[in-house]
Formats: structure tokens, sequence, C-alpha cells
């Protein structure tokens, strides 16, 4: 039987029943199929929506896949977005719509996941040594001569492991070297010579083909603009020695990759000075917070704080929470916590309430702390909340926003629901 094809797959989520597996979705829904309720139309606020529920904004969501489209294209830089961010097909789609090269993706599960939806060209940031998913992956690699995928590898013992578990495979697996950002940094050879010497052990199989390096700049110590730069100079000297040395032979073409969601400028520049190689050379950068941007950590530390005139992203997510308890003066509880919203770079923050269809910034309401299905807030004297009050709360840190919803409503301005994002985590 023929392989369903992604955009098959995609059309297999919107028949999935609303269920008890979907916070937040109103509750005569249950049994309706996912697209018919997005045919329905209807609005987060009267639509029988229930509290707590994540909503992503329509707007933004595609201007910011525009932005980052725009900003590689400017760049001449290839655009793999990073999937663990979302782990949503649907998203999958559009970012390759808006001009991606592929998906990246950090586990085999991920790997596995971007497959069923089709995704044809993977990066995978991160070393694998796994048997069995190599196994898997050789047979991916055998069954779709379309399928290209691209791994880490950082020592000799991890080159040896993986043409251990793949020999005897039809296709060699495409791997590229990584480069430390620095001692006492994530993953990564910490020296040149190192680098080398995994280059060297993977040119000494068939199961394996080098294709190029790769890094992670957001590891730098005690990361700068210049620190980085220098970082990236180093990569990008590393992959032009390893060309020299003839490493790349069987490649059609070298990729050099970097690129988190804070320094993609430092590697738009530095990217721009690769000297001519051997291969035409496949820029990959692999940023993936920007998709739905946030309220907090990137909001402070987005390149294009630093490069206004490029644009600017803008953060997609809210979280509708019910005040539900006000038991003093000074403090209030909404029925949303840690279950709901990320907490592990900031607090939420909360930006809106709503009464009978009226919203007003929620000037003078903190968020002091959060327990499981609670927020814990902080008011001022003059501040008027009342228990029923929705509050609108942005985020930080998209990666751990997502995780916590398996299917997310998307919002036009008015609050017409016009889709759903299923994820899987």
């Amino acid at each position: 039987m023929a392989r369903e094809t992604g955009s098959e797959a995609l059309a297999r989520l919107a028949g999935e029943r609303v269920d008890h597996r979907f916070k937040g979705l109103p509750p005569d829904a249950a049994g309706l199929t996912v697209g018919e309720l997005a045919a329905e139309r209807r609005n987060l606020f009267t639509g029988g929506f229930a509290t707590p529920v994540l909503a992503l904004s329509a707007e933004r969501l595609e201007h910011n896949l525009a932005l980052m489209e725009a900003y590689a294209a400017r760049h001449g830089l290839a655009f793999a977005p990073h999937g663990k961010t979302s782990m949503a097909p649907r998203l999958f789609a559009r970012q390759i719509e808006h001009g991606a090269w592929g998906i990246t993706v950090a586990a085999p599960h991920q790997v596995w996941v971007a497959r069923e939806f089709g995704v044809q060209r993977i990066f995978l940031a991160n070393e694998l040594v796994d048997a069995a998913a190599l196994g898997r992956i050789a047979a991916e690699l055998a069954a779709d001569p379309d399928f290209r995928l691209v791994t880490y590898v950082d020592s000799v013992r991890g080159v040896e492991l993986m043409d251990a578990a793949l020999t005897g495979t039809a296709r060699p697996v495409d791997v590229v070297v990584e480069l430390a950002a620095g001692e006492g940094a994530r993953t990564g050879a910490r020296t040149e010579a190192e680098c080398a010497a995994v280059a060297a052990a993977v040119a000494a199989t068939d199961t394996l083909r080098l294709v190029g390096v790769a890094g992670y700049e957001g590891e730098v110590p005690k990361a700068d603009a210049e620190r980085v730069a220098a970082y990236l100079r180093r990569l990008t000297a590393l992959a032009a020695a390893l060309d020299a040395e003839g490493r790349f032979g069987k490649a059609d073409e070298i990729i050099v990759s970097a690129g988190g969601s804070a320094w993609f400028d430092t590697v738009a520049e530095v990217f721009a000075e690769v000297p001519e190689l051997s291969r035409p050379v496949l820029k990959l950068l692999r940023s993936g917070a920007y998709v739905s941007h946030d309220d907090g950590h990137y909001r402070r530390i987005t390149p294009f704080n630093r490069v206004p005139e490029e644009g600017a992203l803008e953060p997609a997510f809210r979280l509708w929470a019910q005040v539900v308890s006000r038991p003093e003066p000074g403090q209030a509880f909404v029925n949303a916590g840690k279950r709901d919203a990320a907490y592990d770079l900031d607090r939420p923050e909360a930006q809106v309430i709503r009464r009978d269809g009226v919203e007003r910034p929620a000037t003078g309401v903190e968020v002091t702390a959060l327990s499981d299905q609670h927020m814990w807030l902080a008011t001022t004297p003059e501040v008027d909340v009342m228990v029923g009050d929705w509050i609108g709360f942005g985020l930080s840190h998209p990666c751990t926003t997502f995780d916590k919803w398996q299917l997310i409503p998307v919002a036009e301005a008015d609050g017409t629901v016009v889709e759903y994002i299923r994820t899987f985590f």
C-alpha cells in the first residue's frame, strides 16, 4: 500500500474527534471533528470556549512566518526552522510554504513526526548513536530516494557506533561535524583537531557521508556579538579547512549551519563572509522560536532589537484564564498554572482584563507565583478585578508553551477561530 502523503496526513488531522484530550475547547463540541469545529468559526470569547485556553493570533503568526522568510532570502540563507519549538505539523507545512529548506529537529521521535507529515528534508541537530533509531532512519532513506536527513557527529566513538548500526544499509547517512561553542558548552568537538579526526573517521566508512559543519552559537560562554562572531568564524574556517583536505569529496554541497533565536543577525553577517569552496555552500539557519515569538525572553533578546530596520517579530500567544478567587483586596487567583503556562524563563505577564465583551489594560496586575492549576496575582488597590473576569496573559518561552497544549485555536483579531494547531510532543 502506498504511503500516505504529507498533505493527506495533514488533512487527516481534521478528522480527529474533539474529546477529553484537548483543553479549553467548547464542552458542547465533544464528538465533532476538528474540521467540523473549525468550520463553525466560533468566537473565542462567545463561542463556549472554557478557561484556561491558549490561543494563537492568526495575523501575528502569518506576520512572523513572512518576516523570517524575507529575512533569510535577503541574507542569502537557507532556513530550516527548529521544529522542537512547536512540534506542530501544520506549522511545519506553513514554514515550508514560506520558503523553508526543511525542518530542524532534536530527537528521533521528532524525526518520526516530521516524516509522518511529509517533511522531506530534516536536519537533526543532535548526535545520534542509538542503533534502533539509526536502523529506522536507514529504512526511511532506502524507501524514499527524495528523503534527506542530516545529523551531527562530534566524536570518533560516535562515528564507530553509527557505522556499526548502519552496516549494510542502502544509502549513507549525511553527517556534519559539530564544533562546540567553547569549553564547558554543550555538545560538539572542542577543538579543530578533534573535528579533523572525526572527519577522517567518517571518511573511513561507507555508511556515512560528510557534508558540512554545524554548531550552536547560543552556547558561547559570556556571549556577546564579538564572542559569537569569533566562534562563527571558527566554524566557517573549519569548513574551509576540511574542504581543503578533500573531506567533502562525496558531497554535492557543503552545509554550514548555525542559528538559534538570539544571534541570527551575527550568523547572517559571518556567513556572508564564507569564501568560495569546492562545492556550493548551503548556509543553513535554524532559528525556531520566531514562529510564535513571545512576551518575555525572546522579546528581550531578539536580534530585531539590534536591527529594527529589518522588521520586528510579534508575540502570537495569549493565554486566557478566569479569575476564580479574590480573597483579599491585593490578591486574586486565576484558573491557570504550571500545567498551562510556561514558567521556566519568566512568569506570565498580565496584559488585558476582559469583562462583558470589553477589554482594558491589566495595569496594576502582576503574576507573583504559579501553582499547578492556579496563578497568584498581586493587584494594586485601584485595580478593578472581579471573580469571573477573563485575563489575557503574555507568555515567555515558546518551547515550553506549545508542549502543554495538544490542540491550540488560532484566532483572528475579533476572536473568530479559523483553525486549530495539533502538537505532538
